[in-house]
């Protein structure tokens, strides 16, 4: 389906993305993408705490909803 990029098209691609969202903003871009993806995991793990009758809320991280 996706071509097979080499090394050299993906180094390419990367400083096309650097130039265009600048340095900065990629740190912030991938925590973004990570809390999304940790707020994902999270709400597939509630079902499984619902059938064992833990309704209390809580996340992984002991903090309420």
């Amino acid at each position: 389906m996706f071509p097979k990029l080499s090394l050299m098209e993906l180094v390419l691609i990367f400083g096309v993305v650097v130039l265009f969202l600048g340095g900065k903003r990629i740190p912030q871009i991938a925590r973004g993408l990570g809390e999304g993806i940790r707020n994902f995991r999270t709400s597939m793990k509630e079902p499984e705490r619902l059938e064992k009758g833990d309704a209390s809320g809580r996340g992984d991280d002991g903090k309420g909803a």
